[in-house]
């Protein structure tokens, strides 16, 4: 068997009707075929097979959800160029795929913040949405960048936060409380902190509700940290 076939066989061995008859009520199971692996199942072929841009790259145009799942955990961020990223990003249909590839291999590229640019202000709701998962994975992520990366970018995070869009207003909510987390430094998080107060007061009901959803996982937050 080919690579590609051999990886889809691997998948569909750990396939369970349960897992695929679930997908349905999360809203992710919208790709050309849903076989039914378990995430961690996924990880677990991901890891035997290792890092291999050829193949993650025939995982994605086989269409197969948990292909394209697996193509993130194969494929190889420095040979991931913005013009394939933005592809892939086009071609998202469901906040479990476009979560996936920003947190497990868009945000190891070094075009992570250039594309979080070039997408925060595109009108496809899961391109921008993949803008603000990419940003928010940055945050958890990423160590060492310097805090200016994501202080220059909460503007887009304030402007983002006028789409009621259910997957943008949410993965805008996620970027904006991944800046603002305890492991980040104390600028990123006080900045973060009063976006989400200005949001929290705002007109704009999509806004409105991003800041005090961030407001409440700080306060949240602030809590456990006291608690020790």
């Amino acid at each position: 068997m080919s690579p590609i076939e051999e990886a889809l066989a691997a998948l569909e061995r750990r396939s369970e009707s349960r897992i695929r008859d679930g997908l349905s009520r999360y809203g992710i199971a919208t790709a050309d075929r849903v076989l039914g692996v378990p995430m961690a199942a996924i990880q677990e072929v991901g890891k035997t097979i290792g890092r291999d841009q050829a193949l993650a790259e025939a995982l994605w145009k086989s269409g197969v959800y948990e292909g394209r799942l697996l193509a993130a955990f194969v494929g190889d961020p420095d040979r991931m160029t913005p013009a394939l990223m933005d592809e892939w990003a086009r071609g998202f249909d469901n906040w479990a795929t476009c979560d996936t590839l920003c947190m497990k291999l868009f945000d190891r590229t070094p075009h992570a913040f250039a594309m979080v640019d070039a997408w925060a202000p595109d009108p496809a709701e899961f391109v921008r949405r993949t803008a603000f998962a990419l940003l928010a994975s940055l945050a958890l992520h990423d160590k060492t960048t310097p805090d200016p990366a994501f202080l220059s970018r909460l503007p887009l995070i304030e402007a983002g936060a006028g789409d009621d869009r259910n997957f943008v207003k949410k993965g805008v909510s996620w970027a904006l409380r991944a800046i603002g987390d305890k492991r980040r430094s104390p600028a990123l998080r006080e900045a973060a902190r009063a976006l989400a107060d200005r949001l929290a007061a705002s007109p704009v009901p999509s806004a409105r509700w991003i800041g005090r959803d961030a407001s409440k996982a700080f306060a949240a937050a602030a809590r456990k940290s006291e608690a020790g």
